[in-house]
């Protein structure tokens, strides 16, 4: 199934917003990033009228594929 906002029928662009967490360290004038982890997908909506959505609903191909491209786990 490929993602469909049940609202406006949109089926091209949508905005996933992630997390990414960074531990970083102060060493006098210096910052430094000593850990960092891979971007976790928070929410997914329609670029075109801000519905979410679930990317459970999508099929397994194009889930993995969105979360490839965003560099998600």
């Amino acid at each position: 199934m490929a993602l469909t906002c049940p609202n406006c029928g949109n089926d091209q662009n949508f905005q996933v917003k992630t997390l990414q967490m960074h531990v970083v360290k102060l060493d006098d004038s210096r910052v430094e990033v000593t850990d960092e982890s891979r971007p976790a997908v928070f929410e997914v909506l329609c670029d075109e009228c801000e519905t979410e959505l679930s990317l459970d609903d999508a099929d397994d191909a194009l889930r993995r594929e969105v979360m490839l491209t965003v560099g998600a786990r």
